[in-house]
């Protein structure tokens, strides 16, 4: 396993991350400052609804890197090589990042396959962190107590988006999925189960996709949700509740749509286009 020890907030690194910035205040018309970057930079790595910046660097990751402090990639592409897997399903997949208790992602791409994306092995922030094509998850948040994806996106997650297996509260803000199974879902059969809270806030789901958060009733797991906007899919489930074990065993659907305890929104906090 690689390990970063330092944080990258050196010239390089900034000068990195603002064209990062740059880029991606170019996709969306913000500034004309931007618009002229764009007309002189490469066009954004993914044509898909979310808008993926173009990478400022490429790194093929041939060993899981281990984030000890806070890492700001600066905008670069990491895609995972042969021996992280394939991008499937199989659950014997490796991350491209392991990021400790404490420390923070910030501005990397993880490219296609994704393998097994990023585990947050304890309390953890994802900033801006964009996965092209999703693999067996795009992230695994586990062994802490709170979670923070702020902005960033997602595209092509057969099965799960965000996997959230720890205790706590994983607040997600800002993102952005297209074309996946669940964006989020609280393990629904891990060896050890515990009450989880997932908060949702100006999150977009794009179709196709079939559920934006999945959890445990008997377990007392709750999902809020606010500013939420749906594209292209009037009927997509936003909170499914279930009925989880400890044991393994696929758990039953036990019902969806806000029920003023575990699925906590009201309409006016979903928005369809």
């Amino acid at each position: 396993m690689r390990t970063v020890h330092r944080n990258r907030t050196t010239r390089r690194g900034r000068g990195l991350a603002a064209v990062f910035l740059a880029g991606a205040l170019a996709t969306t018309g913000l500034t004309a400052l931007a618009q002229t970057a764009a007309a002189e930079s490469p066009a954004p790595a993914s044509a898909s609804v979310v808008e993926i910046p173009a990478a400022t660097a490429d790194e093929v990751v041939e060993e899981t890197i281990e984030i000890t402090e806070d890492f700001d990639g600066g905008g670069a592409r990491y895609t995972p090589g042969d021996g992280l897997g394939g991008g499937d399903q199989d659950e014997d997949q490796l991350p491209v990042f392991e990021v400790s208790d404490g420390a923070t992602l910030s501005n990397v791409i993880i490219g296609s396959p994704g393998a097994d994306g990023i585990h947050c092995e304890g309390d953890c922030t994802l900033e801006n962190v964009y996965w092209e094509d999703v693999g067996e998850d795009a992230a695994t948040f586990r062994n802490g107590s709170t979670y923070n994806v702020v902005g960033g996106g997602a595209v092509g997650a057969d099965d799960k988006v965000l996997q959230f297996n720890g205790g706590g509260t994983l607040n997600i803000s800002g993102f952005a999925a297209e074309d996946f199974g669940t964006l989020v879902r609280s393990c629904g059969n891990c060896s050890s189960m515990s009450e989880r809270t997932i908060v949702l806030d100006g999150v977009t789901a794009t179709a196709p996709g079939n559920t934006i958060a999945g959890i445990n009733e008997n377990y007392g797991d709750t999902a809020t949700f606010s500013n939420i906007t749906i594209v292209g899919d009037d009927e997509m489930t936003v909170c499914q509740r279930y009925i989880g074990n400890d044991e393994g065993d696929e758990p039953e659907e036990s019902g969806s749509g806000p029920d003023g305890t575990h699925c906590l929104y009201d309409e006016s906090d979903i928005s369809y286009q």
